[in-house]
């Protein structure tokens, strides 16, 4: 894990938050993606470390803060380490 910033499709990918990285892509083009409470209007968008990531899955609403950036998609297990859930199906 890293603390650099990196593209949000990316970071969606690597979290997991998202199967493929063009998914990641389509739930940011589609509007289902926020970043600090506006809406994300590119998949290059740089996030990092402090963002506040508000994010429209099927059937749920996800809440999370980003913790760090990695370098590659990993086990479920260490994507977990990259954000803290604030609301969702886990955190409410």
């Amino acid at each position: 894990m890293t603390d650099a910033r990196q593209r949000l499709d990316k970071w969606l990918w690597f979290a997991r938050m998202a199967r493929t990285r063009v998914l990641a892509q389509e739930l940011i083009a589609n509007g289902f993606v926020r970043v600090d409470g506006r809406k994300a209007d590119q998949a290059s968008k740089m996030v990092g470390p402090g963002n506040v990531l508000t994010i429209a899955l099927a059937q749920k609403v996800v809440v999370l803060e980003i913790l760090g950036c990695a370098e590659r998609r990993g086990s479920y297990p260490e994507a977990q380490k990259l954000y803290r859930l604030i609301s969702g199906p886990e955190g409410e």
